[in-house]
């Protein structure tokens, strides 16, 4: 393996997830090059990347909009450039993290001879050299990890599965390439004019001191936590833990951003920074609480200490870090993913209580230093 393509395309919280296996890759493989190939919105989260040698952006917006306005010269155009750009490389090897039909043409157009796919689907194992099953994957059902989740609701990696650690899939992926494994934790690396920036975002918001951020948005309303258990716990974190709270998330949430921000004192800047702007910040934070998204797997990513909220999902347990704390009420319905059978009840995450994520949050600060 001497020259290798990563395709991973998005979404933010599976870049997260994915990214040991840059490390991973670089250890075992020292003189590689190493590329990935990933949408716009994900790409500045690979950039700096001091182990990776490029990124390379398919640009699916653009094209969709040359689609749209049926500029069929210049579309066929940019795929061919691209096409050829990839080509260009010469890649030997090309691991499709993704396994839809979308990375998997990638994979095959660009030309690599081995083509490795994780949990292939869509037709995409027909694109392949290989394939193997997403091994580390806790989304599937299975009486080992109902017990498991029942007996250790609290993630003890002594009772839980290996399926239930942080980025288990990319490890066993990892593991199948002959991977050296030994440090297998998501990182992100943010630059010199984002942490300038980031600089000045807090003396407007008058931030001199610990604070905390707050991640209640994401893709699926089954994975939400409620709006009112948020407008609860918001002036308890700065009442009871004396932290002023930073609420943070992309444009398309700022009208459920507006109900939960009505009439309290905190700092809400969803879809007022860049994603990487928002990565600094939560670096910066004495303490992060989200769902189920890209930006509380950014805490532990960055080793802050975590509270996650899970409800309809459950990506991991046990992240490796003393620091995240994970509450995740398992019921007989659990995890549906996207296929919810409560009728918009989402009882999951309504059990999820206030006084439970400040008693989970109080123990992650006890037990790291300032």
């Amino acid at each position: 393996m001497k020259r290798i393509l990563i395709i991973r395309l998005s979404a933010i919280g599976d870049v997260v997830f994915a990214s040991p296996i840059i490390e991973a890759l670089r250890r075992t493989h020292p003189d590689a090059h190493i590329a990935w190939l990933a949408e716009p919105a994900v790409a500045d989260l690979l950039r700096h990347h001091p182990m990776l040698d490029e990124v390379i952006v398919w640009p699916k917006g653009e094209w969709k909009r040359l689609w749209r306005a049926r500029a069929w010269r210049e579309l066929a155009h940019r795929v061919r450039a691209l096409v050829r750009e990839l080509r260009q490389r010469r890649f030997d090897t090309v691991l499709d993290l993704q396994g839809l039909l979308k990375s998997g043409v990638w994979a095959w157009l660009s030309g690599a001879h081995r083509r490795v796919g994780l949990g292939s689907r869509e037709g995409s194992q027909l694109l392949m050299t290989e394939t193997l099953p997403r091994g580390g994957d806790p989304a599937r059902r299975n009486p080992s990890l109902d017990f498991a989740l029942r007996v250790s609701p609290g993630g003890d990696p002594t009772t839980l599965p290996a399926s239930l650690f942080m980025s288990s899939e990319y490890r066993f992926l990892a593991e199948h390439l002959g991977l050296d494994t030994g440090d297998f934790r998501p990182t992100i690396h943010v630059d010199d004019a984002t942490r300038a920036s980031v600089d000045a975002l807090l003396v407007r918001e008058g931030l001199d001191g610990p604070y905390a951020v707050i991640a209640p948005f994401t893709t699926r309303p089954q994975k939400h936590w409620f709006e009112d258990a948020w407008r609860e716990l918001i002036p308890r974190l700065t009442r009871e833990l004396g932290l002023p709270v930073v609420m943070l998330g992309g444009p398309d949430d700022r009208e459920a951003a507006d109900r939960i921000a009505a009439g309290l004192q905190m700092h809400d800047l969803a879809g007022r920074t860049t994603l990487l702007e928002a990565a600094e910040i939560i670096r910066r934070s004495r303490l992060l609480i989200g769902v189920d998204t890209g930006l509380t797997h950014m805490g532990t990513a960055f080793e802050r200490p975590t509270v996650a909220l899970f409800g309809s999902t459950c990506p991991y347990l046990a992240t490796g870090s003393a620091r995240t704390r994970v509450i995740y009420h398992a019921l007989d319905c659990s995890p549906c993913r996207r296929r919810p059978s409560c009728g918009g009840a989402f009882t999951c995450m309504r059990g999820i209580t206030c006084d439970e994520v400040l008693a989970a949050a109080r123990a992650t600060l006890q037990e790291t230093p300032r």
